[in-house]
This record gives C-alpha cells, structure tokens and sequence, in this order.
C-alpha cells in the first residue's frame, strides 16, 4: 500500500505545529523555478511552504483585522475539512457521499426556515447562488430580465449575462439602498433582486417589494445570518421571496468555499435546473457537477455552537461596527456616508484631502476602501469577533491629530 494515501501522524502533527509557529517575518515565495523531477517527500514540502502560506497569508483573525467581509473560521472547521480531505467526498452520487449528503440536506433543513424558504442547496459561494437561483427563475416563471439596484454584487450582472437575459440598474437612496420609485411599473417577466448587505455600503433594500415581481431573489450573502440573531427583523419580508443566497463563509464564519441557495417551492426549483445521466443514480441538480462536503464544516460548527453562539458573535460584530459609527458621527472631522445597517461603517475625513494621509496612518488589513458616486470613502466591515476597535480608533483619531 502507498504509505501517502495514509495516515501518517508525525506529518499532521507537523502540520498542527507549524501552524502555532511565527511566520511573520518570511519573505516571498521560495519555490523552484520549475517542477521538480524528483519530490522531496511530503515533511519538506511541508517545511518549505509553512512560511509562504502561514506567513504571507492576511490574518483575518487579528485584532486588527476589521476591513473585509471574510472572518477568521473556527478550529472545529479546520479539523472537518481535514477529514472532508482525507475522504474526498462526491456528493453528485449517493455511493460516493452517502453520509455527507444527508448532512448537507439536515444544514439546510435547519437554515431555510429563518428565511421563510422550504428547502435548497449548497454550492460554493453566493455568486453561484445567485445564478442558480435566477436559472430557477427563468425556468420557472419565464422571466427575460433581472431588475437590481446600482448597489447589487457584481455576480448579479454576471448571471443575467451567463442566462442570456435582460439587466437592468435603478439607482440607489442616499442610504445605499434601491429606490423603489425608479422601478418599472411592470415587472410580469422579470426578476427583482433584493440586496441585504450591499458590498460597499452593507445597505439593505426594501424588502417590502418582494412579490411585486414575477421572482423575487434576495441576495443576502453578507447579512442573511442576522436571521438568526436579535436583528432577525432587518430581513423581515424576506419570507415573501422566492429564493434567497446566502454566503456561510462571510457571517457564519465557515471556510471558503461555503454558500446556501434556498427557495420557496424548492422542488419546483430544483426540477428546472436538474439534469440526469447514464451514470447517475439520481439527477444532478444546479450548477455544480461533482463537489465536496462542505455542509459537514458548517454543520459541526452548528453543533458546537447553537443558534446562541451563532447570535453571540454576530451580535458582538454588530456592537463593534456600532463603536466605531459612534466615534465618527461625533468627530467633528469626520463624516459617515449613513447610518450603519449591518455591521459595515462607511466614512472618510471631513477633508477630503487627508484621506491618503489616514489610510496611511492605519492598520494593515483594518480598513478597505470603495468608491460611491465618484467619491472615495473608508469601508470597514465588522466580520472579525477577535478585532479590537479601540485600536483603530486611536490609529484614526492620531492620524488626524497629526494633521490639526
């Protein structure tokens, strides 16, 4: 037997050590120029790439990690996907995942009703949720356009381009969200997207307007999961759609690549975008042809935690994004784009003019920055319960001191 395909101890014990090692200090990336005709076994390679992918990695879990929309994942995820890796799971076939996908069915049994949908999917990020579940909507409701705001992901264009339908923008509210007054009076062939948690700005739009279409979609990739938390009632009107994605590698803390695409009539939905084969014992639904078992990750860390641990840390992420909101809306040097929604704070310097000078004076990976009507604003996104926000508070209020 090949020693590789087993387990071998000392390496994973190598591999655990490594990772409690200080990489910080590692420079570039130290590979050959070419492959290599003889390997060096698998406890150098090990050795060899520790630096490189340990140390050159953004630590999402530091204390000053608050700029994007991906958080650090728990150690029990880590563990799962060893296993997940170890096994190599299909789930397009029972055979080759018999367990796994009745895990993947159980996450979404208990995730879908927080949303008012019935059933679904997973599949590996909100992009792809999106697409499937705007297929289901040209299938099932013979929809020939996709009406969205100015706000919308950009996989929500890319979708309707990949289906051949109409895309059509409505302009957006002083807060980021879309502006129900701009929207066409007949809507019979389209769908509407419904965004909670806009990239830019975490803005969410009018749920009120779910049905008015032939297929409603909320895109609620970011902020789906305050569903399950004290702030469930920002979603309400979300039970009125008829599909909703959600991102389980953003606020559920999971590993890339992890996403849930959830519907209404799920096996209406799931018919259209089915497809069978002489060598399937059941008909392959959605996108993805063969993909792993990325439910058992999330549905470990479901256990482990409970819909209360859930709501503990993303409740705690939205009371850091709160902190900082406070300090700027009392800065006089300051100015905040809008209220905060969902735990994404947008802002910038009164003076437009020291904005390069403060992101400068800032923390690496504590602050993103985006584009809104031609202007440039400081972005931050509360997806880290580890950060600390008096850090970057002190960093923003030295980096203006430095200039008064």
């Amino acid at each position: 037997m090949d020693k590789e395909f087993s387990v071998d101890s000392d390496g994973l014990h190598q591999a655990v050590d490594l990772m409690s090692r200080d990489f910080s200090k590692a420079e570039g990336l130290a590979l050959p120029i070419e492959l290599p005709k003889v390997g060096m076994g698998s406890t150098a390679a090990l050795n060899l790439l520790a630096p490189s992918i340990l140390g050159g990695a953004a630590r999402l879990g530091e204390a000053t990690s608050f700029a994007h929309m991906d958080p650090p994942t728990p150690w029990i995820t880590w563990a799962i996907t060893l296993w997940n890796a170890s096994l190599n799971q299909n789930l397009l076939h029972p055979a080759t995942a018999p367990v796994a996908r009745q895990m993947e069915q159980r996450v979404v049994a208990w995730l879908a009703p927080f949303f008012g949908m019935n059933g679904g999917h997973m599949t590996p990020g909100s992009s792809l949720a999106n697409l499937t579940a705007l297929w289901s909507a040209r299938e099932c409701a013979g929809i020939t356009e996709v009406i969205a705001s100015e706000g919308a992901h950009l996989s929500i264009a890319k979708a309707a381009h990949i289906l051949g339908l109409q895309f059509r923008t409505v302009p957006i509210n002083a807060i980021g969200s879309i502006d129900a007054a701009q929207l066409p009076s007949d809507m019979r062939k389209s769908a509407l997207v419904l965004t909670v948690g806009a990239t830019s700005t975490g803005a969410i739009d009018t749920l009120g307007l779910a049905g008015r279409a032939a297929w409603t979609h909320v895109d609620a990739a970011w902020a789906g999961p305050l569903r399950m938390s004290k702030y469930a009632n920002l979603l309400d009107g979300t039970e009125s759609a008829d599909s909703v994605a959600v991102s389980a590698h953003k606020w559920l803390f999971q590993p890339k690549e992890s996403a849930l695409v959830l519907f209404k009539d799920t096996e209406k939905a799931h018919a259209a975008v089915s497809f069978g084969g002489a060598y399937l014992a059941i008909p392959n639904v959605g996108v993805l042809g063969s993909h792993g078992a990325t439910a058992t990750a999330l549905l470990a860390t479901l256990l482990a935690w409970g819909r209360e641990g859930v709501a503990q840390r993303i409740e705690h992420c939205m009371d850091l994004a709160r902190c900082l909101r406070d300090f700027v809306a009392v800065d006089d040097r300051l100015v905040l784009y809008a209220e905060p929604q969902t735990g994404i704070v947008v802002w910038r310097p009164k003076e437009e003019n020291l904005f390069d000078h403060v992101l400068q004076h800032l923390p690496v990976g504590s602050t993103s920055t985006t584009s809104i009507a031609g202007g440039k604003w400081f972005r931050n996104v509360a997806a880290n319960p580890s950060a600390d926000i008096d850090i970057l508070i002190t960093n923003i209020h030295g980096a203006l001191a430095d200039r008064s």
